[in-house]
């Protein structure tokens, strides 16, 4: 018979006869009594880690579950670094929480947590996006800010995400700082619960108009807009926070036609018509593209539950919906960002875009011959927001994104942002409309203009000890002999992040890397194709990032070519013994 772990042992003793509620002590007993000590182990085995971008995990009793207990936790150790961090200053913060089951409690026990530190908060008073938090840290002087969401997890899971005064997620070296003071908790005891009303203010419909008049004030495109201003637009946010502001957003760009998926309009924890409410998964935009069909509609634009991920559908040249990846719609973004600007004469030497390094360089070379300045970072939209504050004043900063279905534009918010993205993306759609086209056609006359750039995701997964050792294995053999060919082509340099280091293989020359150390290699072919392998920082697995590239000859070669990229792909994973 299974029994339990002493140190587990001594955690659920510590529960049982700590300063917790009777509701927590019950039914922890209750996983005693049941002998369900499986679920006691994961729930006590470790204290639930606090890392770079806060805390995500499954909601529960338990010192590895988010409850009110470690959230109370994460906020105290926050706010203790906050004290440290501006001495002798009035502190403020922001809080808002998503549509997830408990988000609205877990936000209220982080206000009580903050207030009764001292700390003045600004309280979200009903759901609402994650960018728009961010923005309400900038807006309103915060030293940091605190979203209720686990993203597009599924419904058993919730999370605490932790930004600095910058409305960006906190970054190095303040990010270990923060870690370590969420670390020195070592009691329940510690953490400041009691309420103070007077610290704590109501915000709401001002910073929502704050907010979308700002991103109105972006609009690059108005009179197109004024011309199409019946497009078709489908609109799902997945049982989340969008519905606050994406049609609202849509109506003050001007236009007047959109139809919301009515079946998931309204907030809901349990996503009761989705698997995953990603919108990255086709599943989850059935419902979307299911109206789509029955209006005709132009564009499908749907949100994850904080709002930050969008995902979109188009009519290709058959007349059929298709989904696009996340490279696709960065790739479009950009590429109309950067011709509208040049179109007003607004491009001279001083804008840039981000993306990062696994996301498609095909936005690099728009950006070269737009003549805008392209920076790559490391994945994680943090990164992109920490170098868009570092470059405040000195470029601006026109948009950017990554190929998780994240983008951005402008500098108003720190991360990236559904909402300001999806109602670009309507305004692109109809900037194509009125000159006759598509936004599909313009895809394809992007790949015609600057090569066929397809991406693709490949994700091995390795359990257990075992496949950590296998997944390290894999990582030292590929640096230690990388291969000379893929799918037969010349692989000419070999970029290794943890070591800092790019080497030409051809010359054995090697260069730095200015970037911040991460486990990703590699390999840049020949022909401009480049193949990224990264381990998994959350979960058992090896990813890789595969971009690859060809001519198209022409718009009828499209599909051929297409299947051609595939099989380029299929070859080269084939190649690297995956």
């Amino acid at each position: 018979m299974q029994e339990l772990d002493p140190s587990v042992l001594r955690k659920v003793n510590t529960w049982l006869n700590g300063n917790y509620d009777a509701e927590v002590k019950q039914q922890i007993q209750k996983m005693l009594d049941d002998k369900a000590y499986t679920e006691l182990s994961d729930s006590f085995y470790r204290d639930l880690e606090f890392g770079t971008g806060g805390l995500r995990g499954t909601m529960g009793p338990g010192s590895n579950r988010i409850n009110k207990y470690t959230i109370g936790s994460a906020t105290q150790g926050l706010a203790n670094h906050l004290k440290k961090s501006y001495p002798g200053e009035k502190i403020k913060v922001a809080i808002a929480h998503d549509s997830r089951n408990n988000s609205d409690v877990f936000a209220n026990i982080t206000a009580e947590v903050f207030s009764a530190n001292g700390i003045h908060v600004y309280f979200f008073k009903a759901l609402r996006p994650t960018p728009e938090l961010s923005f309400a840290v900038r807006h309103l002087g915060c030293k940091s800010g605190v979203m209720l969401t686990a993203s597009h997890n599924p419904k058993e899971y919730n999370g605490y995400k932790a930004y600095g005064a910058d409305g960006g997620q906190f970054v190095s070296p303040e990010d270990k700082a923060l870690m370590d003071e969420v670390a020195k908790i070592s009691s329940i005891d510690e953490v400041k619960f009691d309420r103070v009303d007077a610290n704590i203010e109501l915000i709401g419909e001002e910073i929502d108009k704050l907010y979308l008049d700002a991103i109105t004030a972006l609009s690059v495109s108005p009179d197109a807009i004024k011309r199409q201003k019946d497009l078709k637009i489908v609109y799902s946010p997945i049982h989340g926070t969008g519905i606050t502001l994406m049609p609202k957003a849509l109506q003050q760009f001007g236009f007047e036609n959109v139809i919301i998926v009515e079946e998931q309009a309204t907030p809901d924890g349990n996503f009761p018509t989705v698997v995953y409410p990603n919108p990255e998964e086709k599943e989850a935009l059935t419902l979307a593209l299911k109206k789509a069909k029955e209006v005709d509609a132009d564009l499908v634009l749907a949100t994850d539950p904080d709002a930050d991920r969008v995902g979109i559908a188009v009519k290709n040249n058959e007349g059929e919906f298709i989904l696009l990846n996340g490279n696709q719609t960065g790739s479009l973004l950009i590429n109309y960002l950067l011709t509208a600007w040049q179109e007003r004469g607004k491009l001279d030497g001083h804008q840039y875009i981000v993306k990062t390094i696994v996301t498609s360089n095909l936005i690099d070379e728009i950006a070269k011959a737009k003549n805008v300045t392209c920076y790559n970072t490391l994945t994680g939209f943090k990164y992109i927001g920490e170098l868009i504050t570092q470059l405040q004043g000195k470029a601006t900063f026109i948009g950017g994104g990554e190929e998780s279905y994240g983008y951005l534009i402008g500098e108003l918010v720190r991360d990236k942002d559904a909402i300001v993205s999806g109602a670009f993306i309507a305004e692109m759609t109809a900037f194509y409309k009125d000159k006759g086209t598509s936004l599909f056609q313009a895809l394809i006359d992007t790949y015609l203009q600057y090569g066929f750039y397809k991406e693709k995701l490949v994700s091995v997964t390795k359990k257990g000890q075992s496949g950590a050792a296998d997944i390290k294995a894999m990582m030292a053999k590929y640096r230690e002999n990388p291969p000379v060919t893929l799918d037969g082509i010349k692989v000419t340099a070999l970029k290794d992040y943890e070591f800092s280091k790019e080497t030409d293989l051809a010359t054995n020359t090697i260069k730095a890397i200015d970037l911040p150390k991460s486990d990703v290699l590699q390999f840049i072919l020949a022909d401009g194709s480049i193949i990224s392998a990264r381990p998994s920082g959350t979960e058992p697995k090896i990813k890789f990032y595969c971009s690859v590239k060809t001519t198209l000859a022409s718009k009828e070669a499209y599909h051929a070519t297409d299947k051609q990229l595939d099989a380029k792909i299929d070859a080269i994973m084939k190649d690297l013994g995956v």
